[in-house]
């Protein structure tokens, strides 16, 4: 959503300014090179909103009855019952880890992928106010609230569900069962010389295929979600620097509110879209893991 311009860039900077701030992570570094350097705010959002969500069904478990539910038990029965009916109907298996792991995906993306719907100015505007009364400079106060449109979350996300379907295929088929699928599949052959001539094509396709799920899932719901915010930034600045004394900024600040209106409530759409299809196909790939080819 969109927010006033008065974060630390807009009052020291242009246009490029303002991006570039709002598209840098508050970072630290643990060592040398840019792979030991932390991204603190995508790492604080994600364990707040996974706290959040861990107390909120918590405690709805423990307050649960089995009598009138309250509007918010039935409103967590409802998705319960609806990802469990999408487990039933897609993983063909046996385990009772799918159905809590689906639920558990689709509801932290889709809080991570929320934290979109604040104002874009608002958190940065909190945290520079902060970095001012701690007498640090606020130009350095970077924030960013959407742990999704950060890769490197995607990327984990994604790493995590590849584990996961080794580890679906191993327990399903046995080490030697999964062992041989490598080489047998997807070309099969009847004769030892020919399952040995495609065996390397059989290993090679597997190793594509396996690489393929984790880099579709991540970039997916990174993209989507990196797209959404730069959107919002690029709506705030319409009115960027604005004057109260130019009749242009009431004009432009009338454009601000219908784009950011019209772009939040399809942004909903999208948010609630990714975390379904993030869902949906790791459902899709536990599955496929099961089952022999």
């Amino acid at each position: 959503m969109i927010a006033e311009n008065n974060g630390p860039a807009a009052e020291t900077g242009g246009s490029t300014e303002y991006i570039n701030h709002h598209l840098h992570h508050l970072q630290v570094s643990v060592g040398e090179g840019q792979f030991m350097t932390l991204n603190v705010d995508t790492l604080f959002f994600t364990a707040l909103l996974s706290l959040l969500f861990v107390v909120t069904f918590l405690l709805t478990a423990r307050r649960a009855t089995a009598g009138v539910p309250g509007k918010f038990q039935a409103l967590v029965e409802i998705i319960v019952g609806f990802v469990d009916g999408l487990v039933r109907e897609t993983f063909h298996g046996r385990s009772k880890l799918i159905a809590p792991l689906s639920i558990t995906i689709f509801l932290l993306v889709f809080l991570m992928n929320f934290m979109d719907m604040l104002p874009v100015d608002l958190l940065p505007w909190a945290w520079a106010n902060g970095y001012i009364a701690a007498g640090h400079d606020p130009a350095h106060a970077y924030l960013r609230a959407v742990p999704t449109a950060d890769l490197n979350t995607t990327f984990g996300l994604s790493i995590a569900v590849f584990l996961l379907i080794q580890v679906f295929g191993i327990s399903h088929k046995g080490v030697g069962g999964f062992t041989k699928e490598i080489f047998t599949a997807p070309f099969h052959a009847e004769g030892t010389l020919m399952k040995i001539l495609l065996a390397p094509a059989n290993l090679l396709l597997r190793l594509i295929e396996e690489g393929v799920r984790p880099l579709s899932l991540s970039l997916r719901l990174f993209g989507n979600m990196y797209a959404g915010e730069l959107i919002f930034v690029l709506i705030a600045l319409m009115t960027l620097n604005s004057s109260l004394s130019h009749f242009s900024t009431y004009a432009m600040g009338i454009m601000q509110f219908i784009s950011g209106f019209a772009w939040t409530a399809f942004h909903v759409l999208i948010i609630t879209l990714q975390a379904f299809i993030f869902m949906m196909l790791t459902i899709v790939y536990l599955s496929m893991s099961a089952e022999s080819h």
